[in-house]
């Protein structure tokens, strides 16, 4: 299963792939490693960035998208053009889920990666995108070993 990690800050969607097969995890190389828009007022450019995530998501196969909750409201609030982000990969056609930093934070305690940040093909700035979608597979697995 490939799973595609989405941080949304201001006007930018940080993306992280990792896949699970066979007990075993992997970060495959992908194209980008961001989507910035410039201004979110202009329909034109949320349809760019709809086509343009939803053929990464289709050119590397992801089976499921993990978005990173925010805040609606108050003072840790995400930006509207994060939300107008998140509503467009929403209505992409693959399973989207939000999943909160309390839950991201628990799944890295049950379940730390085994593996160094460092070592991986990744910039830091994909860290919480990397932690979103490595959570969302640790719930997933946990989920299945309990039932």
């Amino acid at each position: 299963m490939r799973v595609c990690g989405v941080e949304l800050k201001g006007g930018e969607a940080i993306i992280s792939l990792l896949s699970y097969e066979g007990e075993t995890y992997n970060v495959p190389d992908c194209r980008q490693k961001s989507f910035a828009i410039s201004n979110s007022a202009q329909t034109e450019t949320i349809r760019d960035f709809h086509f343009a995530f939803s053929k990464l998501l289709e050119d590397y196969r992801v089976d499921e998208v993990v978005i990173i909750e925010r805040e609606q409201k108050g003072k840790g609030a995400g930006s509207v053009t994060s939300f107008k982000l998140e509503a467009a990969i929403q209505v992409i056609g693959l399973p989207v889920t939000l999943i909160s930093p309390v839950t991201i934070k628990a799944q890295l305690k049950r379940n730390p990666p085994q593996v160094d940040f460092e070592g991986l093909d990744l910039k830091r700035f994909q860290r919480n995108a990397f932690d979103a979608a490595y959570a969302s597979h640790n719930e997933s697995i946990f989920k299945r070993e309990e039932d």
